[in-house]
């Protein structure tokens, strides 16, 4: 092995001491910084090999992830991300091996082995030292952790930080001019970078809550995750196809309609439930069924009686409800007041109180109202100090690519969905998973099968994990960088693309065991060898369910519903392309988060589905009613008069381009500048006459000719200057 090679001593890397190591990880860095290629690579093997906790001289998985970790650090203070990305960055433009793989009828796994050494070292070591252990690190630990966290961030080679370098080989790839790029390591590395640049949705809320108290609103005090723990999971009704399979399989009896949340019996006085039911109960359902037939998922705790959320109410409804009962009541309506009550009988003081009460003001709120401001008044609050956030720092960077890395984004979402059919102008996301010659053997092909399948989860796991990231974030930072880059997702027809994504078995999906323990890492390296054979295949790990698709599914849940929320033009999009039955079909997963996202989706959308559509899905209505957040005037179960409301998609979108064209032009457009015309005057003539005028030779040599031919020689009638009309 190579790094053996660098001892002086027969001793293995657990036997040396730190300064033995740290001098051996510097003289590998600094082959990996040679010309020769076959040199570099195999220093950049080495140190990948350390990476991955030099597996070779350990007995077990817990003793590997210690090593693991503690090369990861050294390797880090040794300076190996600067050394990385520049490799990185030279093997990505390396032409050469682009237009090999352009000329081969099929790229494999081989045209990418250098590249893929390079990811994963990286990956592992962002991945490593982003996780924090308060039992374990040191101090000087957490100060690598934090100089790290600070220098992904930055510009590392050209002005380009890491994740801006990455984002352009994702771009790359999909425009066909690298087909070998391994872009399940570039998605992979690039949502880690991006997860440990911003923050985890942890980071997130506490950044949110610090920012609320900064603006002297009040910090928000429900945890949506936590409240989603507690929620219990609703069993939606069977759809026809699953009863009258049930009824065939037991004896044509129809199964037991088990209630729960709003629609469960109340319990009796002692608090639990009569003996004979629940023998009944049992005895019609069978251990490893549910009411529709399926497999139950773990229990999920059951909440209390009661709403979870707290109602909200924005400014703008306490508003609509004033104008509406004034013009009721009193016959005119009164601007820009809020408050004023007087005409107004007693019960709608006591609901302006109850909305009062309720009234929650978004960040998103604030920022709007700056805007117009800044628009309105541009000479005395044009200026603004810009936050050097992570946030903001990122958004600079892929401001002016930002719509084609969302489009390079769906693009490879799409070919990695299940339900996308192979189609001969697609993008290849296979070529860093097939092997260079084909399977000959069945085992060899079940393992291939098996490998692709758990390739593409992955991908739509690191894609939907990063849309989601930085949508949070940058409407964190400000909202109209988030509709900036909600706006190109939808253009890019982000929202047909994750109903067709839905549009499949969500089951089978979620149920799905595309992984073989057997050659998973670290197991396939060390301690004994589990012969592998097809049973072992076929019978995949022991857990009932692949928590990597269905952390994929709630995802593009919440991405769906962060694209749609408060927007009508693009929650009719859902309505037309009858999205109800699609997101029904989801509630058979009983997972609460994945359940209250689905059910987020259905309610925006029910009062355009139509009477009998509420009428015949009133279980899934009374399941909004009771998972759902209310807003106290909003009639989303029933159908009024919105329901003729125009549906201008064109105009909607266009009116809020034009505000975050405006939002980006003045905050970020340095080569236009400001509005000339609102530029201040000087008016004083002694600095007016004192400045320095660059005078062209041209001028110089002819300014007395013009003098004497323009001004000594021509007649000047002064009296035509009194009269009121001049004419020419």
């Amino acid at each position: 092995m190579f790094i053996l090679l660098l001892f002086t001593e027969d001793k293995k890397w657990t036997e040396i001491d730190f300064e033995a190591r740290r001098m051996h990880v510097v003289h590998l860095l600094n082959n990996v910084d040679v010309a020769k290629r076959d040199q570099r690579m195999k220093a950049a093997r080495a140190i990948l090999y350390l990476a991955q906790g030099n597996f070779g001289e350990v007995s077990c998985e817990e003793e590997q992830m210690e090593w693991t970790r503690k090369n990861c650090f050294l390797i880090y203070e040794c300076g190996a991300l600067n050394v990385f990305v520049e490799l990185l960055c030279l093997e990505a433009g390396n032409l050469v091996a682009a237009t090999t793989a352009l000329r081969k009828p099929a790229v494999s796994i081989v045209d990418s082995s250098d590249l893929r050494v390079i990811l994963s070292l990286l990956y592992i070591m962002v991945e490593t030292l982003r996780r924090e252990d308060s039992s374990r690190d040191s101090e000087e630990e957490m100060k690598l952790r934090t100089n790290l966290q600070c220098e992904i961030g930055q510009p590392i080679r050209e002005d380009d930080s890491l994740a801006i370098i990455l984002f352009n080989m994702v771009t790359k790839f999909c425009s066909g001019h690298a087909p070998h790029f391994p872009i399940k390591k570039v998605l992979l590395l690039l949502w880690k970078v991006i997860l440990f640049s911003l923050g985890g949705l942890h980071d997130h809320q506490i950044l949110k809550d610090k920012t609320r108290e900064l603006l002297g609103l009040p910090t928000l005090i429900e945890d949506s995750v936590q409240i989603t723990k507690n929620l219990r999971a609703v069993s939606p009704p069977a759809s026809a196809v699953d009863m009258l399979d049930l009824q065939g399989r037991k004896g044509n009896r129809p199964p037991p309609l088990k209630r729960d949340g709003i629609d469960e019996s109340l319990p009796s006085e002692d608090g639990e439930r009569k003996e004979d039911e629940l023998k009944d109960e049992v005895h019609n359902m069978s251990d490893d069924e549910d009411e529709n037939g399926l497999p139950p998922l773990p229990d999920t705790p059951r909440e209390p009686r009661s709403l979870p959320w707290t109602p909200k109410v924005r400014q703008r409804d306490v508003e609509m409800f004033l104008d509406h009962t004034r013009n009721k009541f009193v016959g005119f309506q009164v601007e820009s007041d809020s408050t004023t009550l007087a005409g107004l009988p007693n019960p709608i003081h006591e609901g302006y109180n109850v909305l009062e009460k309720h009234l929650y003001v978004s960040l998103a709120e604030l920022q709007v109202r700056r805007e117009e401001e800044i628009n309105k008044h541009p000479l005395s609050k044009g200026d603004e100090d810009i936050p050097n956030t992570a946030a903001e720092i990122l958004y600079q960077a892929m401001l002016s690519s930002l719509p084609q890395y969302m489009i390079a984004l769906l693009k490879i979402l799409l070919a990695a969905a299940p339900t996308s059919k192979a189609k001969t102008d697609s993008i290849n996301i296979l070529a860093d998973v097939l092997p260079e010659e084909m399977p000959m053997t069945v085992l060899q092909s079940m393992k291939l099968g098996v490998d692709v399948n758990r390739h593409k989860e992955i991908i739509v796991k690191a894609i939907s994990g990063l849309l989601l990231l930085l949508l949070k974030h940058f409407k964190l930072n400000h909202v109209y960088q988030f509709e900036f880059m909600s706006q190109h997702l939808v253009f890019a027809n982000c929202i047909p693309l994750v109903l067709k994504f839905f549009n499949q078995n969500i089951l089978a999906y979620i149920g799905a065991k595309n992984s073989i323990p057997a050659i998973d890492f670290p197991s396939c390296v060390i301690g004994d060898q589990a012969e592998l054979t097809a049973d072992s295949l076929e019978a995949g790990d022991n857990i009932p369910y692949c928590w990597r698709n269905l952390f994929s599914c709630i995802n593009l849940l919440r991405i769906l519903n962060k694209l749609t929320k408060w927007k009508h033009s693009r929650t009719m999009m859902l309505v037309v392309f009858k999205s109800a039955p699609i997101l029904k079909r989801a509630l058979k997963v009983k997972q609460a988060m994945m359940q209250l996202y689905v059910l987020k989706l259905l309610k925006v959308q029910t009062k355009y589905l139509g009477r009998q559509w509420r009428k015949s899905n009133m279980r899934t209505m009374s399941a909004i009613y009771q998972k759902v957040r209310h807003r106290l005037n909003d009639d989303w179960a029933y159908g009024n008069d919105m329901d003729a409301r125009p549906w201008d998609f064109q105009a909607e979108e266009c009116a809020l381009r034009t505000c975050v064209d405006r939002f980006n032009s003045r905050r970020y457009d340095t080569d236009s500048g400001k509005d000339p015309d609102l530029q201040p005057v000087d008016n004083n003539i002694q600095s007016v006459l004192g400045q320095e005028m660059d005078l062209s030779e041209e001028f110089k040599r002819f300014y007395e000719i013009w003098l004497d031919r323009e001004v000594f020689t021509s007649q000047i009638n002064w009296d035509l200057l009194l009269k009121d009309k001049i004419y020419v």
